[in-house]
């Protein structure tokens, strides 16, 4: 099967809804492969404030894009992928919070997005993808047989979150986490490239007060339909 025929199932959905562990779980009950493509721009991000690359610096931040040597590689049942940056771990400091608010300013960027798409796109190998982001289904892959469409209330996102860096041992205050992603989400949801939403097609499943284990259920059943 040629790359362009590979199935392909989308996950999109706001920060904190558990995309990335049910399509972790999801692809190694299929065996498919997977994407990771918020640490794309969340590596972008990275990258961009190590080389001394200003936010707003959009032709600084193509070239960022277009240049990352990055890898991802698997790692235990209910661990995040380990994402390698031109040859060292940076999973840890992939994942924090300003990071990420700095890759959502980033994202909204068209250029930026436009480098980073065809780079999606050869994620996409047979058996078939799980491709795991915000606009998966309704600008990476709009062909992909089956979307979905994670979320979760704001505070329950905020909760989880705030269990996951107080487990390891971080000093978090849960008010200002719940502000942050009210704001993240407003911005992505309002930004003229790619804004947060569910792909006219998308299946919408909302995790708030589900296990991790219902959440996947409910995508195996969407996946029967790949």
């Amino acid at each position: 099967m040629s790359s362009t025929m590979a199935p392909v199932i989308t996950v999109d959905g706001p920060g904190g809804s558990g995309k990335g562990t049910v399509t972790q779980m999801l692809a190694k009950r299929l065996g498919w492969h997977l994407l990771d493509s918020g640490a794309l721009y969340r590596l972008t991000a990275l990258a961009a404030m190590r080389q001394g690359v200003a936010l707003d610096d959009e032709a600084g931040l193509v070239n960022v894009a277009a240049s990352l040597d990055v890898a991802f590689e698997p790692t235990g049942p209910g661990e995040p992928v380990r994402v390698i940056l031109s040859g060292e771990d940076v999973t840890a400091e992939v994942r924090t919070e300003a990071t990420g608010d700095n890759a959502s300013r980033v994202a909204v960027i068209q250029p930026v997005r436009d480098a980073l798409l065809q780079r999606q796109r050869d994620f996409r190998q047979s058996p078939g993808l799980v491709a795991d982001g915000r606009d998966m289904g309704t600008v990476v892959f709009p062909d992909a047989p089956v979307k979905i469409f994670l979320t979760a209330s704001a505070e329950e996102r905020a909760r989880r979150r705030y269990s996951q860096l107080k487990d390891a041992g971080g000093d978090v205050n849960i008010d200002a986490l719940l502000e942050e992603i009210r704001v993240r989400d407003e911005r992505d949801m309002n930004r003229s490239a790619a804004p947060l939403k569910p792909a006219d097609d998308a299946q919408v499943i909302d995790s708030t007060g589900l296990s991790i284990e219902e959440v996947l259920d409910r995508c195996m059943a969407a996946a029967g339909q790949a």
